[in-house]
């Protein structure tokens, strides 16, 4: 698709799409807010005896009939991501070509097991994707069907700690052509806590947009993210990390001799559901 990207990379820039899909909202019912009881403490706890999992799960090869194209460079980025996510004291776990039922099991297998001597959950998907989809080698699956085996409700170990997904998928295939501008005590006791807190979704892409990745240094994102969480793992707080990522996959512009793919930008998108601030050090 492309050769370079601003002429320091070499390799080509691809995306990880195939469409997009619509959805549609929902009336939610009116409600009145109380106080929960939730103490105020500002950070996690990091400091039990493991900092926790990473899984990787790295689909670069996609059977005929998904219509899915070989993810050059995907390789670069799930072994950046180990590196990286090892310097940080985490036991890395990477799988390679899994089907969608095979991703379903390994993360069911993961939320079943007992994460009580660890900080935190790190789960990093490598794939093709569409809104709110992500493909296994067979085909495409929800996101939240994943996600969702972390919930409160299902990994109690988890509940209260930091459980951090990291996605590297197209969520559509528009393409951003960019814009000119001008130069603890509490630990014994009882709360109840939602069921969706404290997970943290880091999305390659705006819901729509196509996901860079090139061909031999791997995708913007992860790229960045690596080498932000090298750079500033040690000192700044997660969202304060993650800001850097998005200012520095922003940097990125595509290079591609296919027409209307050349000259693109992208930026990531940070959702945080987090209680608490996160830093890896404690």
């Amino acid at each position: 698709m492309a050769d370079i990207k601003d002429g320091l990379q070499s390799g080509h820039d691809e995306a990880d799409a195939k469409s997009l899909f619509g959805s549609q909202g929902k009336s939610l019912p009116v409600s009145k807010s109380m106080d929960s009881g939730i103490q105020p403490d500002e950070s996690y706890k990091m400091d039990y005896p493991e900092i926790g999992i990473c899984i990787i799960i790295n689909n670069k090869n996609f059977l005929p009939a998904t219509g899915m194209s070989f993810r050059s460079g995907t390789d670069a980025d799930a072994a950046h991501i180990r590196d990286t996510f090892m310097t940080l004291g985490y036991k890395v776990k990477l799988h390679n070509d899994r089907t969608g039922k095979q991703m379903f099991d390994i993360l069911q297998n993961v939320a079943k097991d007992d994460h009580s001597n660890q900080s935190s959950f790190v789960c990093v998907l490598l794939s093709h994707g569409e809104d709110g989809l992500i493909y296994g080698t067979d085909g495409p699956l929800e996101l939240k069907i994943l996600t969702g085996l972390f919930r409160g409700d299902r990994c109690k170990s988890l509940v209260g700690k930091p459980k951090l997904f990291f996605f590297q998928a197209c969520r559509g295939t528009e393409l951003d052509s960019g814009v000119e501008t001008d130069s603890s005590s509490e630990e014994n006791t009882c709360q109840k806590m939602p069921v969706e807190a404290d997970f943290l979704y880091a999305y390659s892409t705006v819901p729509g947009y196509y996901s860079w990745r090139n061909s031999s240094e791997g995708s913007w994102f992860i790229q960045s993210l690596c080498l932000m969480l090298k750079q500033h793992a040690k000192k700044l707080e997660l969202m304060q990390i993650l800001t850097r990522v998005n200012r520095k996959v922003a940097e990125f512009r595509s290079y591609s001799n296919q027409p209307g793919f050349h000259g693109k930008k992208q930026i990531p998108c940070i959702v945080s559901m987090l209680t608490k601030e996160l830093y890896f050090t404690h």
